[in-house]
């Protein structure tokens, strides 16, 4: 008998995400874009078992297939990707938008490091992923197969314009209080490098909006510039 469309796949997660981003708001659109991201993906059991990462530690980047967790359980055939400005339609299949049929994402991380006491504990870097993402499979990349630097890239084709981001006195006395301050600086100037702004939004100055990252608060607004270009402010950093 053959598949038919009708066929269902049951899908086990073999673990989860925990990452610098609580929240969907202000995660960078692709993976690689904020460098400073940290995220952990720890597998369940039984996929816990030190001896199914054997080897992994050779290679510098991995895949991940994970599900849109926190995106709705419904697709489109058409969509509006935000590097067109929020407004264009394009296929869904077209485009990288989380209402997909399967709800399906891939990745490629950076991997950091590998602990297996007391099971299996990945440090990942670049990670695009919001934390409690449930990961179903993961996969070790392969340049020499799959960086085809060639390839056209449709209406994306090129990395998005970084925007400048300033901090004001009481949001750098914030970070100075902090351990991890540099790191979490670094962290903000990326994300807010790519303006999570929804694209209708941009251009309306005086709103103040706010992105989780770690443990706090970023609280930004946009700012004109005399030459007509735009930059970000971090106006407050918030424990939560």
């Amino acid at each position: 008998m053959t598949d038919t469309l009708a066929d269902a796949f049951v899908l086990t997660p073999i673990g989860h995400i925990e990452s610098d981003y609580p929240d969907k708001f202000g995660i960078p659109r692709q993976p690689g874009l904020a460098g400073a991201a940290r995220a952990t993906l720890v597998l369940a059991p039984p996929y816990d078992d030190p001896l199914a990462v054997r080897g992994l530690e050779a290679f510098s980047h991995l895949w991940l297939t994970f599900v849109f967790h926190r995106s709705p359980e419904r697709w489109t055939p058409l969509v509006r990707p935000p590097r067109l400005g929020g407004n264009a339609k394009v296929g869904v299949f077209a485009s990288r938008s989380t209402h997909r049929p399967n709800r399906l994402g891939l990745s490629l991380v950076e991997l950091e490091a590998i602990d297996t006491r007391g099971g299996v504990r990945l440090a990942l870097r670049g990670a695009d992923l919001v934390d409690g993402t449930p990961v179903l499979d993961l996969k070790p990349y392969l340049p020499w197969a799959e960086a085809h630097p060639e390839a056209r890239a449709g209406f994306a084709p090129a990395p998005p314009p970084a925007l400048p981001v300033a901090f004001t006195a009481d949001a750098e006395t914030a970070l100075a209080a902090r351990a991890d301050g540099d790191s979490l600086r670094a962290l903000i100037r990326q994300v807010l490098a790519q303006d999570p702004r929804p694209a209708y939004r941009r251009g309306a100055e005086d709103r103040i909006y706010g992105v989780r990252l770690r443990d706090v608060d970023v609280r930004f607004r946009a700012e004109a510039a005399d030459d007509g270009t735009t930059a970000l402010k971090v106006v407050e950093i918030v424990a939560v």
